[in-house]
Order: C-alpha cells, then sequence, then structure tokens
C-alpha cells in the first residue's frame, strides 16, 4: 500500500513523504479497508511535530479520519448477540484510526460506521469526529432546548435534559464560534434541527457567508472588538444567548453577551491559549459552563454513543444535517496531503478539507 510514514518527527507538511508499505495486518478483531478519502485534522499538525499528547511509537502513519470499503471481516468471534459483525465484506463504511493517510487501513468495529445513504466516500470522510462533537455538546452537555419554530422528529433526544426556561415554545439563542470550521458548521445544523436561532462568528466576510449557507441566521466577524454587544442586540430584549459553542477559547467575551441561565460549552482551544475565567461573573449570570471530552466517551460513557448516532442518522435521514467538506479547491491524492494540511493550518479553509483517495489500481472513484 502507499501511505504517509512518519519515521521521524517534522518540522511541517512539506516534509511529509509518501511510501510503498507492506499492506496492514488486522489483528483478529479488526477489519481491513480500503480508504477511498481521507480527512484532515489540526491535530494532524501536532502529532507529525510530535507535539500532541497522543503520539504513537515511531515509526507511524499519519491520518486519522477517513471512508472507505471493507475488504476483510475480523477473525475473531463477533461479540454482539447475534453472533455477527456488524460490517460485510463491500461495505462502505466512515471512521476513525491511526493511519488515514494510506490507501488500506485496519480499525476496529466500535471505530467505524456506514457511510449514510446518499452520501458519498468525500461526504462522509471527516463524519467520525466533527459531527458527535457538535451534537453530544449541544444537545446531551448544553441540552439545547426543543422549540417549535423549526419541526424535526429528534425530540426523543431531549428527554434527559434538565434546563427548561418559562418561553417554553421558542428555542434556544445559541452562539457558534468558529461558525465555518467543521465542528462549527455541524453545530449550526444540529441547533437549527433542534428549533433554534444560531449566531455564528467567523474571521472574514467569505467565511461568515458559509456559515449562513449552513443555515445561521446571523452572522458576526469577530475581529471586530464590539462583537458581543452586536451579538446581545440580536436577541430578545438584549438579554443575550442561551447556549455559546465555543471550540477557540472565547469564554471570557462570551460571558458578556450570555443570557442568565446560559450554558457555555467548551469544546476545544483552537486560539492556542488555556482561558482563565472570572469565575464571579460566572455566579452573577448564574450559568454554567460545561465541558465536552467526545474522545473519552468509548472510556467514561459509551453508552452515550449509540444514542449521539441515532440522533445524527436521524437528522441526515430527515435531510437536516449535510457534509460540511471544504468545496473550494479539491485536493486528490496522498501526493495533495501536505498542501491541504498546510492551507488547514493557515486558516485558509472552511470545514472540513478532504483528500480524496484514488485506489492502487489507480481506477477512479
Amino acid at each position: 500500500m502507499r501511505a504517509i510514514q512518519v519515521k521521524e518527527y517534522v518540522k511541517g507538511p512539506d516534509d511529509l513523504t509518501i511510501t510503498e508499505l507492506p499492506d496492514p495486518v488486522p489483528s483478529p478483531n479488526q477489519y481491513l479497508i480500503a480508504i477511498h478519502a481521507t480527512a484532515t485534522n489540526f491535530f494532524d499538525l501536532l502529532q507529525i511535530r510530535g507535539k500532541y499528547q497522543n503520539q504513537p511509537p515511531l515509526p507511524w502513519i499519519s491520518g486519522s479520519e477517513f471512508s472507505g470499503v471493507i475488504l476483510q471481516t475480523p477473525r475473531a468471534p463477533a461479540s454482539s448477540p447475534d453472533g455477527k459483525h456488524r460490517f460485510k465484506i463491500g461495505d462502505k463504511v466512515f471512521g476513525a484510526a491511526q493511519g488515514g493517510y494510506a490507501t488500506k487501513i485496519c480499525a476496529a468495529e466500535n471505530k467505524l460506521r456506514l457511510v449514510p445513504r446518499g452520501w458519498s466516500f468525500f461526504d462522509a470522510a471527516g463524519l467520525f469526529v466533527t459531527a458527535p462533537t457538535s451534537y453530544a455538546g449541544l444537545v446531551h452537555r448544553a441540552g439545547v432546548k426543543k422549540g417549535t419554530h423549526h419541526p424535526t422528529s429528534c425530540q426523543h433526544a431531549c428527554s434527559s435534559m434538565a434546563h427548561v426556561r418559562t418561553d417554553a415554545n421558542s428555542g434556544d439563542y445559541v452562539l457558534v464560534h468558529a461558525a465555518a470550521g467543521g465542528v462549527g458548521l455541524a453545530a449550526i445544523q444540529v441547533a437549527k434541527a433542534f428549533g433554534a436561532t444560531v449566531i455564528a462568528t467567523a474571521g472574514s466576510q467569505h467565511k461568515q457567508e458559509i456559515a449562513k449557507s449552513f443555515g445561521a441566521d446571523h452572522s458576526i466577524d469577530y475581529r471586530q472588538s464590539d462583537w458581543p454587544e452586536k451579538v446581545k442586540k440580536l436577541t430578545p430584549k438584549g438579554r443575550g444567548v442561551d447556549i455559546v459553542y465555543d471550540p477557540v477559547g472565547m469564554l471570557t467575551p462570551s460571558l458578556k453577551c450570555a443570557a442568565w441561565n446560559a450554558r457555555l460549552l467548551v469544546i476545544g482551544f483552537a486560539a492556542g491559549d488555556i482561558e482563565k475565567v472570572a469565575t464571579n461573573r460566572v455566579l452573577l449570570k448564574n450559568v454554567s459552563i460545561v465541558g465536552l471530552h467526545w474522545g473519552a466517551y468509548a472510556q467514561n460513557e459509551p453508552e452515550a454513543i449509540e444514542k449521539v448516532w441515532d440522533g445524527l442518522f436521524e437528522l441526515m435521514e430527515n435531510g437536516n444535517f449535510r457534509a460540511t467538506c471544504f468545496s473550494d479547491k479539491e485536493f486528490v491524492g496522498l501526493e495533495t496531503v501536505p498542501e491541504a494540511l498546510k492551507a488547514l493550518g493557515q486558516r485558509e479553509t472552511w470545514g472540513k478539507v478532504i483528500v480524496k483517495v484514488p485506489q492502487e489500481d489507480r481506477s477512479k472513484m
């Protein structure tokens, strides 16, 4: 197979090279998958430089998110009650495992999902991380309230949420930071499906337009110092937003436009700094700050994973959630991974940056 193997840490994407390697041999409980498309992530940029919290022993293959076709099923007996493996040879799947920048990969069953009906490999390659992060954050952690003005059939997902406002028929006002990013565009769609009014922040006019094209009701340039005041003016009687979805590290300024009883979601720190928040302001506004570490659910709360995916697939089936793939430029072949990673790192892209991976016989996808 062909793969981008890291034998020593590099300074940046330009130092990555493609290597011919033997096909991977799956362990007894793994599937073998032919990769048709692979997604780039910010943590890939950290990992190739040795700066990420999870560093495999050298040498290792870079990349983590992908979509493709099952080539081989596990040799070990299935653990399901009916004794059958979840996927069969030829199934189209997407998932996550170390080694996504390659033409083949091995992955365990819990790291794979069937490609949604009507979705291409390109569409599905960047789905495994961003979509559940946004759904679990907004629905299970922030308790986005079901509004009546955007009806969907996902009310069951709200049943365990404790937060209720007195204006029972209106949806929440949700502020989504870095709204044109992968998790941001996913968050917009999830919030809208639950009847929320979405205010999106982005750092350019083009990215604001992208956010609106995915359903945001309003967009604001967060580079303008008065953005919190502009956000408040967009809410009823200037009361502020009910939920802040923050993958950047903007909790402190967001408190200025948070409503009484607001929920502030800590999703990540794309800005690079870990914030220190004045807790007196948390008390005075009666707000909740909640974190979301989706990657740790498998260990700490595995029973929630299926509920999240069930909710997401329902949104997809109903046409309330679509792929968030960057489409301004096409990246085809593993040779374009460095270029795609550079564009991602320089904030030149929006959504999920996907690289199409032609099969090794060079047949077209």
